[in-house]
């Protein structure tokens, strides 16, 4: 019975896959000399001191003091690698695939956005906010219109606050602005939410509907301004009113047959485990080949993630514009970094370790899995809107819950998350697919994973049978036909904007 996984003939490490008892003989003819915890690493052969400790074929590493083999590697004997350096990235779109495989569906269900571009994948109503200050007469509108209006029109699906703690407070001239308040204000247009505006502010909030909408006209009559209303009562009787008007509008719509080049998802993973790379995120990235293939649009994300593999993803960007923008974005967020005292080592999570990652760069080579094989055509700018349909690296934090954000404002309608250690994660405006790395966490929270990868792991299954199995159920739940666990009980997390501005 197999025990490890080794990646690539030139790896000196490999993982269990299940915990090996110190003492075991494996089937390499190798002796666990300590116990290997499940999804830990093994050294192969001797890793002299100073040499590299290698998985995926790349180096995580410099061993600290020389490993045995058959010793347990883990994050204290290992030295991190210097960071990939970004400039003169003329190896763009050297590694671009001949073909994909062949999506065995080119349609959907979806609603069809009557301001064009993406479809939804649900038919919500959303109230937005212009600032954290209206948060609360909004929540309880929005319990009021919940319970007295939406049963009243069947075919919206929900009614969701767009809540969040930027608008006032903050230096809003700032260059790095620019970010939240596009975030905000393309959240508006989630393809999810019809097309139609509900915008609640305060009224001398830093975030003026001005700023908000830039050169665009301000739909000012869908807009409720709490200072001109005559007390909370008559707040709520105008909010109430406005939901309404929408709720009737909305509750016109109905799925159509449609492109698969009108549906935009995000993959994200989050509570990572050595496995991710393996099974979960190669599951994805299959299933995100099969959707591009047939036209979709897939965002992946999660800067300091993918960081130490950005030499990889240059090489898969297919025109030099891709490569400069990924290049820029990385910059970016190194000096993002650098400003608070931190680079990208600081992301690997006390959980992450438990299970296995020794360091950000192992995480970051299982994290890029997920996007498949496809040709880069875009990179985005956090909470950007994509130009361009196929693969596109929309940059934005590693963070479950402002990856999550920044994807919405960059238009995803659904959302697909690994998890190897487990996380009930949720969106309100878009339905989140989790999928498990292993088996045992799928059979421990049941009613929680949506779509178990582990079988690529144990080796009963192989990455294209469950990839193809997972691009099926993700258009059954863009479709309608599927409801994820977390939309079930509807868990949802807050909001996170993204705001790199300082705050006044």
């Amino acid at each position: 019975m197999q025990t490890l996984i080794q990646i690539t003939p030139q790896d000196n490490v490999a993982i269990a896959i299940k915990e090996i008892p110190a003492g075991t003989t494996l089937e390499n003819g190798l002796t666990a000399r300590q116990t290997i915890p499940q999804a830990h690493k093994i050294a192969l052969k001797q890793i002299p001191a100073g040499q590299p400790v290698i998985r995926y074929g790349v180096n995580l590493g410099f061993a600290v003091n020389t490993i045995e083999a058959g010793s347990w590697v883990n994050e204290f004997m290992l030295e991190l690698p210097s960071t990939p350096e970004v400039e003169h990235m003329e190896f763009y779109g050297t590694m671009l695939p001949k073909s994909l495989p062949e999506a065995p569906q080119k349609t959907w269900e979806g609603y069809r956005n009557p301001r064009g571009g993406f479809a939804g994948t649900r038919n919500i109503l959303a109230i937005s906010t212009t600032v954290q200050c209206v948060a609360g007469v909004v929540n309880l509108a929005l319990a009021k219109i919940k319970q007295e209006l939406l049963p009243k029109y069947p075919n919206v699906d929900d009614v969701v606050a767009l809540n969040h703690t930027y608008g006032c407070g903050v230096a809003i001239n700032a260059p790095d602005a620019v970010i939240p308040i596009r975030a905000i204000r393309n959240l508006m247009d989630n393809p999810n939410f019809g097309g139609e505006y509900l915008i609640v502010g305060l009224g001398c909030e830093k975030l003026s509907l001005d700023r908000l909408f830039g050169d665009q006209p301000v739909p000012r009559e869908n807009v409720v301004i709490l200072q001109e209303e005559q007390g909370f009562e008559a707040m709520m009787r105008r909010i109430v009113a406005l939901a309404e008007a929408k709720l009737a509008k909305l509750n016109e719509r109905r799925r159509e047959t449609l492109p698969l080049s009108t549906l935009c998802i995000g993959t994200q993973c989050g509570g990572s485990d050595a496995f991710s790379g393996v099974s979960a995120n190669p599951a994805i990235g299959y299933a995100s080949d099969l959707l591009v293939e047939g036209g979709a649009t897939v965002l992946f994300s999660e800067v300091t993630e993918v960081r130490d593999a950005v030499h990889i993803l240059a090489a898969r960007c297919v025109a030099k514009a891709a490569a400069n923008k990924l290049a820029q974005e990385m910059r970016w967020y190194d000096e993002y970094l650098e400003k608070g005292s931190v680079d990208r080592s600081a992301n690997p999570t006390p959980g992450n370790k438990q299970g296995g990652l020794a360091n950000i760069v192992e995480k970051a080579m299982g994290s890029i899995a997920k996007s498949g094989h496809a040709p880069i055509v875009e990179v985005l700018s956090p909470g950007e809107r994509p130009s361009e349909h196929g693969l596109i690296f929309a940059a934005t934090p590693a963070s479950d819950f402002v990856c999550g954000t920044m994807q919405l404002a960059s238009g995803i309608g659904l959302q697909v998350f690994s998890t190897g250690r487990g996380t009930p994660y949720g969106l309100a405006a878009a339905p989140v697919i989790k999928v498990s790395t292993r088996t045992e966490l799928k059979t421990n929270w049941p009613d929680l994973i949506d779509f178990d990868a582990g079988p690529i792991a144990s080796g009963e299954a192989t990455i294209p049978e469950l990839g193809e199995a997972l691009f099926h159920y993700i258009l059954a739940v863009a479709s309608g036909t599927e409801k994820p666990w977390a939309e079930t009980y509807k868990i949802h997390n807050d909001l996170a904007i993204f705001n790199p501005a300082p705050i006044t």
